[in-house]
């Protein structure tokens, strides 16, 4: 019995630590990813229709995505995930978005990103090592406004949804092309090295989201809670 409880405060110690290394930018992107769901919430006309929060098996999100292009384009973002569980929702797993292109351009602009995982095939090719949408994973335009009715049928049969908001207004954005895969370093940093993202979405392990994820998990329980008072 002395024994265990050795082991259990040398694991609490370990998992302390590790919550106080998440850097500041990673701390950032869980405040800012909440204020996002939050000011979703706050404009169903123009955010995502309800009915597709209702049947999004994870929900990713990435603050201020750099969209920069000077002959070569390319996007690139960080952000997190955190997927429904039976009590709620998952301690959250950082990300990681990459795209790039080809073309004659110029300029540079940040975006706010919202990918919505449909189903749970999408779901478990996310917590493979790396997924290229619309190669590995189909990726749609999401649908915006209170009501769905004018999703389509591509979009209706897409395993992720993508919204983009740019100058207070969402969007769906054409992501085809990008690589989404787990941030190994952000989630060593926040749960401790060797954690794979789909033990993380498990729970399994006694996996305990860090203090600093509260204010997004918060903000996604919001939203089951005024998803599920509609129906």
């Amino acid at each position: 019995m002395f024994k265990r409880f050795l082991l259990c405060c040398a694991a609490m110690l370990v998992a302390s630590s590790a919550f106080a290394e998440l850097s500041r930018d990673e701390v950032k992107r869980f405040t800012e990813s909440a204020a996002i769901l939050t000011e979703l919430r706050a404009a169903p006309d123009k955010g995502i229709p309800e009915e597709m929060w209702s049947h999004a098996e994870c929900a990713i999100v990435i603050p201020s995505m750099k969209k920069a292009a000077f002959i070569v384009g390319g996007e690139y973002g960080s952000g997190v995930m955190s997927c429904r569980t039976g009590a709620g929702w998952s301690a959250p797993v950082f990300m990681q978005l990459a795209k790039g292109t080809w073309g004659l351009q110029i300029g540079a602009e940040q975006v706010d990103l919202v990918l919505l995982v449909m189903n749970r095939r999408g779901v478990n090719k996310l917590l493979e090592d790396k997924v290229a949408l619309g190669a590995d994973a189909s990726v749609a335009a999401g649908p915006v406004g209170r009501a769905a009715t004018a999703a389509t049928d591509a979009q209706l049969h897409a395993e992720m949804l993508s919204y983009s908001r740019s100058q207070g207004l969402f969007a769906g954005i054409d992501l085809s092309g990008g690589v989404l895969h787990p941030d190994k370093d952000a989630n060593a940093r926040a749960y401790g090295k060797g954690i794979p993202a789909r033990q993380i979405i498990d729970g399994t392990g006694h996996i305990t989201a860090p203090a600093a994820a509260d204010p997004f998990i918060t903000s996604l329980s919001h939203q089951t809670r005024t998803t599920d008072s509609k129906r």
